[in-house]
């Protein structure tokens, strides 16, 4: 397998090369910080959080270069751009998301092992959904979200057991800590869900991404005070929930939302998370025996679903009158067919548009869910796999007192071991059905 340079094309002028180098820049950073200090929560399990996400995010970068080139080659040749180097990012989004559902209670070797498989079907079911089923999800929500939170929670499901520990929980500097994770996610969504685009759509991607995170946040603030006991603020909430318009308008980020839709979109999204924390989380742990340490399903798998539905309702309601000839940027399935006079009038205006399939505006929107319904089922029918094979003896396992630990892999300061418990005293936390289920 041969690796080159891409040579530059007319279609990618310089300026959209520089303006995804800094977009680039942001989604790096939210994947070895954003995802790592968001983690930290855990009160002895903090070099972990941050330690194995670096590592796993460096193996996942260069594996996502294989098997998303495997499916993107030219001449025999993987082509290595700023482009490719960005969705080697967004697949490694997916794998810390799933990372996140199983934090404290895998060994490094099955997460390796689940970094290997995950990424191999992730780039699959991502090339199905732009190369066959041709569906819009600029954010990735469907395809990142969706795929990653679904994947961790079945591969947690697989290897149930008795998950309660006095460790997994927070204190007071852990909480901090992971607050930095937030704020530099929150600050950073917008290029993760612009960067993909081009002209008009990464401007528009930018504005709604804004506008859902900051109505998002407000949201997120009012109604953890409502759920929490004596009307206070819970930091679970505040450091997940907050992110979850982020998710919420990934698949219509670049469409014509409206900065109201958009804050409409945050605002539900905040709701169904906080309300996913406070209620959902406990029972499915209860009634299925599916743990999600850090929540995954509250701040990327329920949203990314909103995402879903949004996208497809928008899709359906879009017109040429509307987007103008930017309606085949932004559903290249919709534009004519090869050969029509329609085609070349398009390209009097668009002259690197591709042909299309012709769809209707509601035929477009059917394989918007067609695509959400067909990353759910890969993404839980391969982490119900994964997690088969992660059971093997060979891959080890965590005994039950070190869950959430990070003594048996790091080399831990006596000073931290013998002080550990006299920490947690000092600041108790909510008490929660379910202790500190985020992310």
């Amino acid at each position: 397998m041969v690796f080159s340079s891409a040579k530059p094309r007319g279609t990618r002028p310089i300026r959209r090369q520089i303006n995804s180098k800094r977009m680039f820049q942001d989604v790096h950073v939210m994947m070895f910080i954003g995802f790592g200090f968001l983690m930290t929560f855990l009160k002895r399990y903090g070099y972990s959080s941050v330690g194995i996400n670096f590592l796993l995010a460096a193996i996942c970068i260069q594996w996502n270069t294989l098997c998303q080139g495997f499916f993107h080659m030219h001449d025999g040749k993987i082509e290595v751009e700023i482009f490719s180097l960005l969705n080697a990012d967004l697949g490694t989004a997916a794998v810390l998301i799933s990372f996140g559902a199983v934090l404290g209670k895998t060994t490094p070797l099955q997460l390796i092992v689940m970094l290997l498989i995950e990424t191999a079907l992730f780039a699959t079911n991502e090339w199905m959904t732009i190369h066959i089923f041709h569906v819009a999800d600029i954010g990735a929500s469907m395809f990142v979200h969706v795929f990653g939170a679904y994947f961790g929670l079945m591969v947690s499901f697989v290897l149930k057991r008795d998950h309660r520990s006095p460790k997994e929980g927070a204190v007071y500097h852990s909480d901090v800590f992971a607050m930095i994770g937030t704020i530099f996610l929150w600050l950073f969504w917008p290029s993760f869900n612009a960067s993909p685009g081009i002209g008009d759509q990464q401007h528009r991607a930018v504005i709604n991404t804004y506008y859902s995170l900051a109505a998002c946040c407000v949201t997120a603030f009012a109604v953890s005070a409502l759920v929490s006991k004596e009307n206070k603020w819970d930091m679970v909430h505040i450091q997940n929930s907050t992110l979850a318009g982020g998710v919420a308008i990934g698949t219509a980020a670049d469409m014509m939302v409206h900065p109201f839709g958009a804050m409409i979109v945050g605002a539900t999204a905040a709701t169904i998370s906080v309300l996913g924390y406070r209620y959902l989380t406990p029972r499915i742990s209860k009634s299925l025996g599916i743990h999600d340490t850090c929540g995954v399903h509250n701040l990327h798998g329920m949203p990314g679903i909103l995402a879903g539905i949004v996208g497809s309702i928008v899709a359906a309601s879009a017109t040429l009158d509307e987007y103008s000839y930017n309606l085949y940027r932004i559903f290249p399935a919709r534009a004519p067919l090869d050969g029509t006079e329609d085609l070349l009038g398009v390209r009097n205006h668009l002259p690197d548009i591709e042909p299309g399939l012709n769809r209707s505006a509601s035929e477009q929107a059917a394989y918007q869910i067609v695509v959400l319904l067909v990353t759910l089922a890969i993404s839980i029918v391969g982490g119900l796999l994964t997690g088969l094979i992660m059971r093997i003896s060979f891959f080890g396992s965590v005994s039950k007192e070190h869950l959430f630990d990070d003594e048996p892999y790091w080399e831990v300061p006596e000073e931290e071991l013998s002080h550990g418990h006299q920490e947690s005293r000092t600041y108790q936390p909510h008490k929660r059905e379910v202790a500190d289920s985020r992310m």
